[in-house]
């Protein structure tokens, strides 16, 4: 039996312009989009809200905090799965690529001791339908652990990849160029003592001396085998995008300089860039700001990283700003150009035949609330 539904009087955004007008979903599916209000009985009035395509997340961490809320605390596993989806969905995210890294430069950390916790709980969630968002999963492979290959092998052939990295977070690598914020984020963040941070800078630079060459090798070879798409991480340097490229890469995560991005650019990567850098209005590991690269139109993804909120709030932060650019320009760098760089051909846009994933967005002041969400014409917030 046919389900339909009319969302009428918004402000509708596709992927090339902003109108007041209607879009009616039939079957999960977008059936038509015209300019003006609709007439049609039951129609959903949107009150001049403006009507968004759901949000594409490539690129977030942020169920972990979940899995351990404190230090030491594990929380019961598919719990932690809804508590984060929920954080997802009201943030209008409809697609996320939750990304699982399969190793810690620091060790045996809490994400390491919970990753198969974790793939289980999204695996177990995702084909009981109990989430909100559909959830994909983004294997960031740590290149220094010495176990990076078992964890990698153990995972990879999940029907819920859709997405791998490369990731080398040796001290002084690529994230941290400075040596004196690499030092203050990791005595700060995980309260190392001086001494402390002297005995894991050296343990980590041996563990990449062993690992990294071969293991980045290895990963990508698998990666390829299976037609999974591939992303660099922190690339700072020409020469790490053009390892990136040798290696079949078509996404690159966080550039730290501004020599990396326009490399990344240049050689055809989709450059993705931090929503929470946006937010802030820079880097916490002071890096390039998100912003001076969508301003110089360097970027053409958004991702939400660590909060999943920004998203959104960057998206409509950057009408506003002198990054020169319209709504549906920032709506696409969090929806059509993730979806279109992962091959998710059928959604990322208010067109028709594509998904119904849609979010209803009322501002208060300068602050978007997500009023409503629609995965695939269902309402799920």
């Amino acid at each position: 039996m046919s389900t339909e539904i009319v969302l009428t009087n918004g402000r509708i955004v596709t992927a090339d312009a902003a109108f007041e007008g209607s879009v009616v979903v039939r079957d999960g599916r977008i059936a038509e989009v015209s300019h003006g209000r609709s007439c049609a009985a039951g129609a959903i009035d949107l009150e001049g809200d403006t009507l968004v395509p759901g949000l594409i997340e490539l690129h977030t961490d942020n169920m972990e905090k979940h899995f351990s809320p404190r230090p030491g605390v594990k929380w019961p596993a598919v719990p932690a799965v809804m508590a984060h989806d929920t954080q997802i969905a009201a943030g209008g995210i409809t697609t996320v690529f939750d990304s699982l890294s399969l190793g810690d430069v620091r060790g045996d950390t809490d994400r390491v001791q919970n990753r198969t916790r974790m793939v289980e709980a999204i695996c177990e969630a995702s084909e009981r339908r109990m989430t909100r968002a559909e959830h994909r999963l983004h294997l960031r492979c740590e290149v220094t652990p010495d176990d990076a290959i078992e964890a990698v092998d153990r995972w990879i052939d999940l029907p819920l990849v859709g997405l791998m990295s490369i990731n080398d977070h040796t001290p002084g690598q690529r994230q941290f160029l400075d040596p004196s914020k690499l030092k203050q984020y990791y005595m700060g963040k995980f309260a190392m003592t001086e001494e402390q941070f002297e005995v894991f800078h050296a343990r980590s630079l041996e563990l990449h001396q062993r690992n990294a060459v071969k293991h980045r090798h290895e990963i990508v070879s698998r990666a390829q085998a299976r037609a999974l798409p591939l992303a660099s991480h922190d690339d700072a340097t020409t020469e790490h995008v053009l390892e990136a490229v040798r290696n079949g890469m078509t996404i690159a995560e966080f550039p730290t300089t501004w020599e990396a991005a326009g490399a990344s650019r240049d050689a055809g990567l989709a450059v993705l860039v931090g929503a929470p850098n946006l937010v802030l209005g820079g880097s916490h590991s002071g890096n390039i700001a998100a912003i001076d690269l969508i301003r110089a139109g360097q970027a053409d993804i958004l991702s939400s990283d660590y909060v999943p909120a920004s998203l959104m709030e960057g998206v409509f932060k950057l009408p506003g700003s002198d990054a020169g650019i319209d709504l549906p320009h920032a709506v696409r760098l969090a929806s059509l150009n993730p979806a279109r760089a992962v091959g998710l051909n059928d959604r990322g846009e208010i067109a028709a035949d594509k998904r119904a994933d849609l979010v209803r967005v009322r501002m208060l002041g300068d602050a978007p609330m997500v009023r409503a969400v629609w995965r695939e014409g269902e309402r799920v917030v």
